[in-house]
């Protein structure tokens, strides 16, 4: 992308603005992720305990910092998720209390960064940081995992196109065009 995609400005709002909406409109406590002289002025923010390691290591990080139990993790560059998708996850996680992962599947791929972990999830993943394994989803074969199936989701009344995310500054300006 060339910049940091937490501010690009998507809508009138920046794509962290946004994230930080939906969040809060699901959740009762919003941590962001990342570095805190960038991110400080926008809430309160965890720094990786593994940095460099990707996804794996923010879900880390914002895991061994929380309080709660069950815990959504949401991309930063996913503008179209609602807090809709985010309260329907939370009730399958609630659903389903033996679930350590309740992850959705859209385009036949797990979508981990809008998805509902358990605390303990932190174990797992700190394992495999320590081996050298950043991949999220290899983890999800080690715990009970409850995926929720496009089909679902759309009955559900969601859209696959709600994981779209905003990778390249061509893809930025064609969901401009779009919003």
């Amino acid at each position: 992308m060339g910049t940091d995609k937490a501010f690009l400005e998507f809508g009138g709002q920046t794509l962290l603005e946004r994230a930080l909406a939906v969040m809060a409109a699901a959740c009762e406590r919003v941590t962001i992720v990342g570095d805190p002289a960038k991110f400080a002025n926008h809430g309160t923010v965890v720094a990786d305990v593994f940095p460099g390691c990707g996804p794996l290591g923010g879900i880390h990080a914002a895991l061994r910092s929380s309080l709660s139990e069950l815990n959504v993790m949401l991309a930063v560059d996913t503008p179209f998720v609602s807090w809709t998708l985010l309260q329907y996850l939370i009730s399958q996680a609630r659903a389903k209390p033996d679930a350590i992962v309740v992850v959705p599947v859209s385009d036949e791929r797990r979508q981990p960064l809008c998805a509902i972990y358990r605390r303990e999830f932190a174990d797992v993943a700190e394992s495999a940081l320590r081996s050298g394994n950043n991949r999220i989803d290899r983890l999800f074969d080690l715990v009970e995992t409850r995926t929720i199936a496009e089909e679902e989701l759309n009955v559900a009344g969601f859209s696959s196109g709600i994981f779209r995310n905003m990778n390249t500054p061509e893809e930025l300006k064609t969901e401009k065009g779009r919003a």
